[in-house]
């Protein structure tokens, strides 16, 4: 009965070790299953991350022309913004990924490592205290055994001794040998008795050793091990909600930044800047003259009349189809003349004014190179070691060359310049457009969010006969004052000539100007003054203070809130 209910103790610890077994098993094979779970997960947002940057980086304006005419309005900057916000909104995928890498998928791979070495002590540790407390029992029953065999060898001895005692037939010597052995076996018995006790002594010991000590502290060994396991995994699952948390406040600006970018279009400044390129400085036709047929045909000639521009065969098809623009398609497309002479007249000036000015810029560059060539070989002369100082000359030479021409192309597009200027309405019919005032349109779309007006980036210019430039004078300040240049724009005395114009509305300064030259009006800044004609394009308002002070102002300098049903000047397109 013993023996059973030691195998069934015994059998029964085995079958819970195995069970134990499988089940941590299983635990660390599903934390293996979560990380590779993580893992895909961080792939997942790498590649999302790598085709968003793709695609943001697809629809990036190119580096040509074409990009300096779209950041021009409101609509392409605030798509190119939506774009960089794109960006960096992958940007913040890849922090996700790589926070699930070192945060998750790392941590979760040592404590894996940590966690099957000290499984498997765990488990080492139990089979060697079975193993043990099995040899024990060995024991134990080998000693029983014999002890009851040493036993059964006395109780015979003593038996065979008492019946050589009582048999009379029997010598005394061999009774006395038989009383020997029956005491032979008796001592026998007894030592077999003492050893026997002995180790059901100590295996009793052990076997209490073994139900209430080391196999219970194995097992919370076990059960502190699979609650670290747990704990970890719940720990990782929190960190990979928060992983993503953590990014969502950049994510919110991002998207943030493409609202706001959204919100900063503007379509009637787009619309105007639409009007602006494509102006072509024409003036409307004329009245088209009544026809008499009941009498003979005579027709006053009109230069403005399109039944002119019918008659007149031998003037150029271009001015004809000018004079009935914008309705009849301009099928000149293409680079066209070096002259720009297929542009209408506003669109040719601005061309020629482009051109110059790309003219001026290699002229520039030019004249660095020869400055640094100098310097070159002055250094050259005073160390001869360094260099020969003629290899520089050809250098020197092939540059006042290229200067030269470009020089020569200069005054040549500046002649084109002027023949336009003469020629167009808007400058032939009042001489008081000597200034351009032009300002800066490649601003960001959060600072044209501002639909007040304020100072543009760029410097008052001015046109000087034929011959002008324009020039931009940066400024470090914020919010910078347009400065206009040392030679003003000069006004003729047209106010002399002219009724008293009536009040089309009310404008603020924004700055004070000083109005020294002859035309302007000094304001200062904050001060209500009148509007009597608007900015013709120009850059210049014409504002009233009083009966007898009334002048020009440059447009950027005030706010100015027209009357909605006043007549202002009209400029056509």
């Amino acid at each position: 009965m013993i023996e059973e209910r030691m195998g069934d103790c015994w059998s029964h610890t085995k079958d819970q070790f195995e069970n134990l077994e499988k089940h941590t098993q299983w635990g660390i094979e599903y934390v293996e299953k979560y990380s590779k779970f993580v893992k895909e997960r961080s792939e997942i947002e790498i590649n999302y991350a790598k085709q968003i940057r793709n695609l943001s980086k697809k629809y990036q304006p190119k580096k040509n022309s074409r990009e300096e005419e779209e950041s021009k309005y409101t609509f392409c900057r605030a798509f190119v913004t939506a774009l960089n916000e794109l960006n960096d909104y992958a940007g913040q995928h890849e922090v996700i990924a790589e926070n699930l890498t070192s945060q998750i998928i790392t941590e979760l791979s040592r404590f894996l490592q940590d966690l099957k070495g000290e499984r498997k002590s765990y488990f080492h540790d139990g089979r060697k205290a079975q193993q043990h407390i099995e040899s024990s029992w060995k024991q134990l029953e080998a000693s029983k055994r014999r002890f009851e065999r040493d036993c059964k060898e006395a109780d015979k001895a003593q038996q065979y001794f008492e019946r050589m005692d009582a048999d009379i037939n029997v010598t005394k010597a061999d009774v006395e040998k038989a009383r020997q052995q029956a005491q032979m076996r008796h001592q026998m018995a007894a030592d077999s008795k003492a050893e026997y006790a002995s180790y059901l002594q100590k295996f009793n010991q052990e076997q209490s050793e073994h139900y209430y000590t080391i196999i219970p502290n194995i097992f919370q060994k076990l059960q502190d091990m699979e609650e670290r396991r747990i704990d970890r995994l719940g720990v990782c699952m929190k960190t990979f909600a928060d992983v993503d948390r953590q990014v969502l406040p950049i994510v919110g600006k991002c998207l943030d930044g493409m609202t706001k970018a959204a919100e900063c279009i503007d379509p009637k400044t787009d619309s105007k800047q639409v009007v602006e390129s494509y102006k072509s400085g024409f003036e409307p036709p004329g009245d088209v003259e009544f026809e008499d047929y009941g009498q003979a045909m005579k027709r006053s000639p009109s230069d403005t009349s399109l039944s002119n521009s019918r008659e007149s065969k031998e003037k150029p098809s271009s001015k004809t189809k000018g004079k009935l623009w914008p309705f009849i398609k301009n099928k000149n497309k293409g680079s066209g003349p070096e002259d720009f002479s297929h542009l209408p007249p506003e669109q040719r000036r601005k061309k020629l004014q482009g051109k110059i000015d790309e003219l001026h810029k290699d002229i520039q560059k030019e004249m660095d190179q020869r400055d640094a060539l100098t310097k070159m070989k002055d250094v050259y002369i005073k160390n001869p070691q360094m260099g020969d100082p003629s290899s520089v000359d050809p250098r020197l030479i092939e540059i006042a060359q290229n200067i030269e021409k470009l020089q020569f192309e200069v005054q040549k597009f500046e002649g084109w310049l002027a023949e336009v200027e003469e020629k167009m309405p808007s400058r032939s019919d009042t001489h008081r457009r000597s200034g351009i005032y032009e300002t800066q349109n490649s601003t960001t779309v959060s600072n044209n969010c501002a639909q007040d007006r304020e100072s543009p980036d760029g410097s008052y210019t001015e046109e000087q006969n034929s011959e002008s430039q324009v020039k931009e004078i940066p400024s470090t300040n914020p919010n910078p004052i347009p400065n206009p240049t040392s030679t003003a724009p000069e006004f003729d005395d047209e106010f002399d000539d002219e009724e008293t114009l009536p009040t089309i509305g009310t404008c603020k300064a924004l700055y004070p100007f000083e109005g020294h030259n002859e035309g302007t009006i000094s304001v200062a800044e904050g001060e209500l003054l009148y509007v009597i004609e608007e900015d013709k394009g120009d850059g210049w308002t014409r504002v009233r203070r009083n009966e007898d002070e009334e002048g020009y102002v440059p447009t950027s300098y005030v706010e100015v809130f027209l009357e909605t049903n006043a007549k202002g000047a009209m400029t056509y397109i």
